[in-house]
């Protein structure tokens, strides 16, 4: 078991910095305003041959109030759940009473605890370290962790007393299994619903629009199956979008939807549909995911609103007919347990691999049914088609003149493969391709050449037409 490591601090003290230099990623959100981590983020690393796991957390003041007392209970969490718990504080900023309230709860807790000045660089390191013995958590370990000084030998430390993984056994750097992205616009109950999901209050929940700042993935495991969940920030319309770190959310909630094998749409049901919806909508049916919608707040609707939100998901998601539908309370629990299916199936769907004898002759069978048009006075030919890809399904289909394909045909195709072969809840692509025709001497020459020889044509018909 890789030991876990929290780091703990109040806030703009450079936490998720030294996350993201300990997982060597940038997985976590970073800017200089206080208060932009809010929720328990989990990274792994291996330095030498030890592996170990990283908790990012929110900044603790020590006089929370609304939404920062939610961001404080998880950073308790953490402590609770870490080994070792690495408590930064500002060495620019010097000794805070909030620094002086978390190292009473830390020792409260009995937690080994090391003590980190961040923010050292272009300062005396004794001069910035003065403040800090007071605090009683032992000696002052100075870094910065924006250029990584003396961050590698503070883990070599940290992790000494740990024993070295077994080479035959690779580093734990994430649990395996489906990808399910939570995706909406902001105060749909994205959080919630993961929280639901989970069981547990893994990530903060507020009445308050855009209370998730970045994408969390929490690893998971239900009847023996492995998770992952990503709750992600709401996206807004463009125009509503001003701070800088909101612009970064998006950024990363979209690269959530094309990294996830299975997209939840979490829709309002006391707000109904609006055009955001639609765009995102766009958005995963362009990245090619999977996708099972989820209208939350259906709880104490009136059956009057129920009908009309029903009709209104009927007359403007007909392109998104391919994913169950699901109507659900993610704060009571109503139809939460009812999206795993769905999940399932939608991801079964999204990585099957059929024979190109079985798609040739469902093609054959559909063409067979419903012949293609007629185009300059000859008919389009399908002849075969094979399977070119997955997540999402693409299917190659050959023949002559397939470019001048109508819409309403590749539909017909479309509909016909996702019945037969019972593809629900992922969209599948298809590619036309057009062989050359053998008997085309002039398929190789250039527009003069063929232009001369139309030409050619023209005049030996004349003189045919003169005798």
């Amino acid at each position: 078991m890789n030991p876990v490591i929290a780091l703990v601090g109040r806030p703009n003290v450079g936490k998720s910095t030294l996350f993201n230099r300990l997982t060597r990623t940038r997985d976590a959100l970073v800017a200089d305003f206080p208060g932009l981590t809010r929720d328990r983020k989990y990274g792994n690393g291996v330095l030498g041959g030890k592996a170990y796991t990283v908790i990012d957390t929110g900044g603790i003041s020590g006089d929370e109030e609304g939404i920062d007392a939610a961001m404080a209970e998880q950073s308790l969490q953490a402590i609770d759940e870490a080994d070792i718990v690495l408590f930064l504080v500002d060495g620019r900023a010097g000794l805070t009473v909030a620094d002086e309230a978390i190292a009473n709860h830390l020792r409260i807790n009995q937690k080994k605890t090391w003590l980190v000045v961040n923010k050292t660089d272009g300062l005396e390191e004794h001069s910035a370290m003065a403040d800090f013995w007071q605090l009683g958590l032992g000696d002052p370990r100075p870094i910065a962790a924006a250029h990584g000084r003396n961050v590698t030998a503070l883990i070599e430390e940290v992790l000494a007393p740990f024993p070295e993984r077994d080479e035959d056994i690779p580093a734990d750097t994430g649990t395996k299994g489906i990808r399910i992205g939570v995706i909406g616009r902001p105060n749909v109950g994205k959080s919630t619903l993961v929280n639901r999901l989970l069981g547990e209050e893994r990530v903060v929940v507020y009445d308050e629009a855009g209370t998730t700042r970045d994408a969390i993935e929490i690893p998971y495991e239900r009847r023996g199956k492995p998770y992952v969940l990503v709750d992600t920030a709401g996206v807004r319309r463009r125009k509503n979008v001003r701070e800088v770190a909101e612009k970064f959310s998006i950024i990363k909630t979209l690269e959530a939807i094309k990294e996830c094998h299975v997209a939840i749409m979490v829709l309002d049901a006391r707000s109904g549909l609006v055009e955001q919806d639609l765009h995102l909508l766009d958005y995963v049916l362009t990245s090619g995911r999977a996708l099972v919608l989820a209208v939350n707040k259906w709880d104490g609707l009136e059956s009057e609103a129920k009908d009309r939100m029903r009709a209104e998901i009927k007359r403007r998601l007909g392109f998104a007919d391919y994913a169950d539908l699901h109507f659900i309370s993610a704060l009571h629990g109503t139809g939460v347990g009812d999206l795993y299916p769905s999940l399932e199936r939608a991801f079964e769907s999204a990585n099957s691999h059929w024979s190109t004898n079985r798609l040739t002759h469902i093609l054959q069978d559909a063409v067979e049914q419903h012949q293609p048009p007629m185009i300059h006075g000859r008919r389009i030919k399908l002849r075969m088609a094979h399977q070119g890809g997955t997540n999402p399904p693409i299917i190659v289909v050959h023949g002559n003149q397939t470019g001048s394909l109508p819409e309403a045909y590749k539909r017909y195709l479309t509909n016909t493969f996702r019945k037969v072969l019972k593809v629900r809840g992922t969209p599948m692509r298809f590619e036309f391709r057009s062989g050359k025709n053998p008997y085309d001497n002039m398929a190789g020459a250039s527009d003069r050449e063929k232009a001369k020889k139309r030409e050619l044509g023209r005049t030996k018909e004349a003189r045919r037409g003169r005798r």
